[in-house]
């Protein structure tokens, strides 16, 4: 037969004392708070007048409440209960206002950083096709070459042939392990030696 009865506890009445554990105490604390401040919004719109709350965390660190807003409060206490002017709209449009200067500046920042990227690309580029005939050795034909010249294009020649030739080799070590093969590949040159 199953058991058809609770599995939790549910709401319950709990004694309302001190708890003596502070980190318990500053938990507690973190979980009722949106609960607190939404209690004073209520409390605020009923009653029609301006509240402020101050809310102290047991570590002590100050948690404030303020209805219409914070900044009215405080200009209405420091001026003496001189009616400030609360425009929420002003008050949004200059904190937007901010944001997208912020915004505006950050976006030139990128913008400039690019710019010189680019010009930098440019420059670099521009000193690729005209750069010395060593950046394009190949280019130049074999007549117009002295001794020395010849012996460079040769050292050049044999590096790029050992590169090749480790290529090739590794490639076919990779292929002989994973395939076996059964005769030469199509696309392979039959008359090119292997050493």
């Amino acid at each position: 037969m199953a058991n058809t009865g609770k599995k939790t506890k549910g709401k319950q009445k709990i004694e309302i004392k001190m708890i003596e554990n502070q980190d318990h105490r500053f938990i507690t604390f973190s979980k009722r708070r949106s609960g607190i401040y939404k209690k004073i919004g209520e409390l605020s719109t009923l009653c029609g007048s301006e509240i402020l709350f101050i809310i102290f965390s047991p570590a002590g660190k100050p948690f404030t409440f303020g209805h219409p807003s914070i900044e009215f409060i405080a200009n209405r206490f420091l001026n003496g209960n001189i009616p400030v002017i609360d425009d929420m709209h002003a008050l949004i449009e200059a904190h937007c206002t901010v944001r997208i200067n912020k915004l505006i500046q950050l976006y030139n920042e990128v913008q400039s950083q690019i710019d010189a990227s680019n010009e930098t690309q440019r420059v670099l580029a521009q000193q690729i096709t005209s750069g010395t005939d060593s950046n394009r050795w190949w280019e130049t034909p074999l007549d117009q070459l002295n001794p020395r010249e010849l012996y460079e294009r040769y050292s050049h020649f044999s590096k790029l042939l050992d590169l090749f030739h480790i290529s090739r080799s590794k490639k076919i070590a990779t292929a002989s392990s994973t395939v076996a093969p059964t005769g030469p590949a199509k696309d392979a040159p039959t008359n090119f030696p292997l050493s």
